[in-house]
C-alpha cells in the first residue's frame, strides 16, 4: 500500500491520527498532518483506508 498526502489541502482537523496513529501525526506548530509511514503494511490496509475516508479536506490517498 502507498500512502500520499497533500499537505495544502489539510485542515488539521486530526481524524488520520484518531483512525491510524503509527501512520500519521501531526504538526505542533499548525496542525497540518505528518505521514509517518508511507507504505504500511496491508495489515494497516482498513485503519489506513478509514483515516482517508474521514478526512474532512480529502488530503489522503491510498494506492493498493
Amino acid at each position: 500500500m502507498k500512502v500520499t498526502i497533500d499537505e495544502d489541502r489539510c485542515v488539521g482537523a486530526g481524524q488520520c491520527v484518531l483512525a491510524a496513529d503509527d501512520v500519521f501525526d501531526q504538526r505542533d506548530e499548525d496542525g497540518v498532518v505528518v505521514l509517518l509511514d508511507p507504505d504500511p503494511s496491508d495489515a494497516r490496509l482498513v485503519e489506513v483506508e478509514e483515516a482517508a475516508a474521514s478526512c474532512p479536506a480529502l488530503a489522503i490517498t491510498v494506492e493498493r
